[in-house]
């Protein structure tokens, strides 16, 4: 694969993960900085890291479920493998712009 189309798939992921939210937080996932990694493999299957805002989050088989549905209904992936990971532990700080602005952080 070429790292034109590499980058072309990563950039839809990163557009249908802006519509995935938690179902407490009125931002969604990416801007919330809940994923650490997004990796396309040759054979159009991606591996993603992320996490959770806590550990213990309630709506956390929900998020996980659709995030994997809408990276596997894009055009040309075959399988999506999430990866729930705690380290780093997230904090505000990894919060985009946007997204502490929309909670009033700044």
């Amino acid at each position: 694969m070429e790292q034109k189309q590499k980058t072309d798939i990563e950039q839809r992921i990163v557009d249908v993960l802006k519509t995935v939210y938690d179902p407490e937080i009125p931002v969604n996932i990416y801007d919330l900085g809940m994923i650490y990694r997004i990796e396309v493999a040759d054979d159009f299957t991606v591996d993603l890291d992320m996490t959770f805002t806590a550990p213990n989050c309630p709506a956390a088989d929900f998020i996980l479920d659709d995030v994997r549905t809408k990276i596997e209904s894009l055009e040309g992936i075959r399988s999506a493998n999430i990866n729930l990971v705690f380290e780093p532990a997230w904090d505000q700080s990894m919060m985009s712009e946007e997204a502490r602005v929309e909670l009033g952080f700044d």
